[in-house]
């Protein structure tokens, strides 16, 4: 059979070359003008994994399926979700399509919703739909593994909070020095230990030092920041290999990051944006930002997923009277319970976002004209337990806005997701504000920075305190006036005090250099016969500047930073009670404010309580250009335990540890058996003492024996010495003239006694 336009006048071979270069020509035209199976479906998503159910239950499991949507911050309107059905079964056919109103939307629900959990016998996969026609067309052969691939064998993590079952219940802290980073143990009395890892050896990685480190929140994870992002190292070894106890996360050029309260999710910036990653050699950087994310500086991820959840750009610079005012870390701030995060766009409204999906809350900003900063309100170990038992409440901000056309500036308190308005306090000259929660979220202090009615310039002359308590009725607040400017205000942890301290300073001590500036610092508490707060403590003419309050509350630390001629500590004891007068508290408010004892750290610079609240730490880092770097442990009476002056010193961090698994009755049962509790310590303690002085008096007992005969050698090297000298000189004599003789004198002192003569 003859082939068209001459075909068969080739010979076989020519025919085989020749087909080749038809068919090589074909897949050039297919190539060319290939459909794309994303084009035109980008916003479209199967959800698959879904249970079979028959008529009777599909408008139930639709409703079903969009409440899970909606708690996952992929909400879709059921007009745009399609199931399709099965006539000849009468059942769904196990997936369905989800169709959001652009590609953005739809990209964000696929991260959040893969993987979701769907009842206890389901797990929803999601997959682009574009995807699904892409790989079901994909040539035989593209899909195939590469050569020398192997399943990777699963590897169990270690248990990441390992280090709370500590024998004796110690602490960590680390130490960072040029490029050495060091983990210890705080012993007693300032003893420190190396923490080790499973083999033995002291904990140390090389690789920490690029820039600087951080702890999570509650202590599970050590960050270490480098020029290509950022790993969370955990575990029994937190120096481990990559891939068994490490996190990694890609940001280039990273330089300061944020955990979330719970440690679900971390905030990396960068003041380099983000570029189009999509032809860029490093598969990290392909895999992780998209073509959306270019020119974006701020990431969010989820932290165990290790994956993307949004990316944001910087905005633009507040103006200020003298020019720009520099970036106010953190620009983004979660809820405790890590269910929201919020930034505010200064002037014009609060953005809120829901977790995981980092969807607006009801798809729109809080708009606040002229809004200036917000704050969450903590939650107490009560509303922790109410949430646990599905009565929890909602959560809270507080937020400012200033004066603006002959209106007041206002604080509000406001309820979210309600965004109910729960309560507002009209405010007058005011300069700035700035919130104080109390740990607990029992009480809110509002500073106000203000200044006077006639004044020619708006800077601030005095102050009022605004307090909030928040758990009683309505709200109510009460106001305490000070006509000092008041640069520091702190809440006692778990408690209802505060100190604040202040100043008479025309300048406060800006731009006078040399000059000792003398600051008053006063305690309150509230009295419970007015139902205010009251004064319990004035201190007048203190140089310190500085107040830090232990984490257990009661023990209070005055500190002098920033001074280049006083460098000055206090420690005080706010419930100091005497033998004979146990109530003493009660009958003097005030009266048990105790000074314990006072010290001094040269160029300090920082202060660090540990978790326990029994110790503290001064430092002085090089990165503040001080005199004399390096670290002091105090306890909480202000003894000092250690002191290390090191060069090229950085940072010393405490680990934190999360809260006490213990209830409330076991809490109170533990106090109320705490006597027989320290018998046993104090065993241990006699116990460690003694071994202490066993091993120093082994320890000396081996250098008096090292001493000893390290002095034998040297005799007998000595003595070997002279009897060769000595048979030496009968050689030389020997060989001399008769008339010649040679003496060797040897003096020794047998004994020495001095006399005093009285004229």
């Amino acid at each position: 059979m003859s082939q068209p336009n001459g075909y068969d006048e080739f010979d076989e071979e020519e025919q085989i070359d020749l087909q080749a270069e038809l068919d090589e020509g074909f897949a050039e035209i297919e190539q060319k003008y290939a459909v794309d199976a994303q084009a035109g479906v980008e916003n479209v998503l199967v959800v698959d994994n879904l249970p079979i159910v028959d008529e009777s239950k599909r408008q139930r499991l639709v409703e079903r399926l969009r409440q899970v949507f909606e708690k996952a911050g992929a909400g879709i309107d059921e007009d745009r979700l399609s199931m399709p059905w099965d006539n000849e079964k009468g059942t769904n056919k196990g997936f369905v399509f989800l169709t959001y109103p652009d590609a953005q939307q739809a990209e964000n629900a696929l991260r959040v919703l893969d993987g979701t959990q769907f009842g206890k016998a389901h797990t929803l996969y999601v997959n682009r739909f574009g995807d699904i026609e892409k790989y079901a067309n994909m040539p035989v052969g593209e899909g195939e593994l590469p050569t020398g691939w192997r399943e990777k064998s699963y590897v169990e993590k270690d248990h990441l909070r390992s280090w709370l079952g500590d024998a004796v219940g110690r602490d960590q802290y680390l130490t960072f020095r040029d490029q050495d980073v060091n983990v210890f143990w705080n012993g007693r009395n300032g003893n420190a230990e190396p923490v080790r890892g499973p083999d033995g050896k002291p904990i140390k990685n090389s690789k920490w030092g690029e820039l600087y480190l951080q702890w999570s929140p509650l202590g599970t994870y050590l960050a270490s920041l480098h020029r290509v992002g950022v790993a969370l190292w955990s575990g029994p070894k937190l120096d481990g290999p990559i891939g068994v106890n490490v996190l990694r996360f890609t940001h280039p050029g990273v330089r300061l990051i944020q955990f979330s309260p719970q440690e679900n999710y971390l905030i990396t910036w960068s003041e380099e944006p983000l570029e189009n990653y999509e032809d860029h050699p490093t598969a990290a950087l392909r895999e992780t930002f998209g073509p959306d994310d270019e020119g974006n500086q701020f990431v969010v991820w989820d932290l165990k997923a290790q994956r993307v959840l949004r990316t944001f750009p910087a905005d633009k610079p507040v103006m200020g009277e003298d020019g720009p005012r520099p970036m106010s870390w953190p620009v983004f701030k979660w809820s405790p319970d890590d269910a929201y995060v919020a930034k505010v766009n200064v002037g014009q409204s609060i953005a809120v976002y829901e977790l995981p999906g980092m969807g607006l809350l009801d798809k729109k900003s809080v708009k606040i004209e002229g809004v200036q900063d917000f704050e969450w309100c903590p939650m107490s170990d009560k509303d922790w337990e109410a949430r646990k038992a599905g009565k929890g409440k909602e959560n809270m901000i507080v937020y400012w806005t200033p004066e603006a056309q002959n209106q007041p500036a206002k604080v509000n308190l406001m309820g979210l997701p309600s965004r109910d308005v729960l309560r507002s306090k009209n405010l007058f000259n005011v300069t700035d504000a700035k919130f104080y929660w109390q740990n607990q979220g029992d009480y809110l202090c509002v500073k106000v920075d203000r200044h006077a009615r006639k004044a020619k310039t708006k800077k601030a002359t005095f102050c009022n305190l605004e307090i909030f308590r928040i758990r009683e009725k309505n709200l109510p607040v009460e106001v305490i006036e000070h006509k000092d400017y008041v640069p520091q205000f702190a809440w006692e942890p778990h408690g209802n005090r505060f100190a604040i301290v202040s100043t008479n300073d025309p300048n406060y001590g800006q731009g006078v250099p040399g000059v000792v500036i003398k600051y008053n610092v006063d305690f309150y508490q509230p009295d419970p016969k007015k139902g205010d707060f009251t004064l319990i403590k004035h201190f007048e003419g203190k140089l310190a500047n500085t107040l830090v309050w232990s984490p257990k509350g009661r023990h209070i630390l005055f500190a002098t930073i920033g001074s280049s001629t006083k460098y000055d500590i206090e420690f005080y004891d706010l419930d100091f009670t005497i033998d004979d007068n146990p109530n003493r508290r009660e009958v003097e408010p005030g009266a048990n404010v105790q000074l314990l004892g006072t010290g001094e750290h040269y160029g300090i610079t920082d202060i660090a309580w540990d978790p326990s609240g029994r110790y503290v730490v001064s430092s002085a880092s090089s990165w503040r250009q001080t005199p004399e770097p390096g670290f002091t442990i105090w306890d909480f009476k202000g003894q000092q335990l250690a002191h290390s002056s090191l060069d090229k010193f950085k940072q010393f961090l405490w680990r934190p540890r999360p809260p006490t698994l213990l209830s409330k009755d076991a809490q109170r049962k533990v106090r109320k058996e705490l006597k027989e509790h320290s018998r046993v310590f104090d065993e241990e303690d006699a116990a460690e003492e003694n071994r202490g002085s066993a091993e120093k008096l082994a320890q000396r007992q081996r250098e008096i024996a090292e001493w000893n005969a390290w002095r034998a050698r040297n005799l007998a090297r000595l003595a070997e010495a002279r009897k060769a000298r000595g048979k030496e000189i009968v050689k030389v004599a020997n060989t001399e003239p008769a008339d010649e003789k040679v003496e060797e004198w040897i003096e020794e002192l047998i004994d020495e006694t001095e006399e005093v003569v009285v004229a």
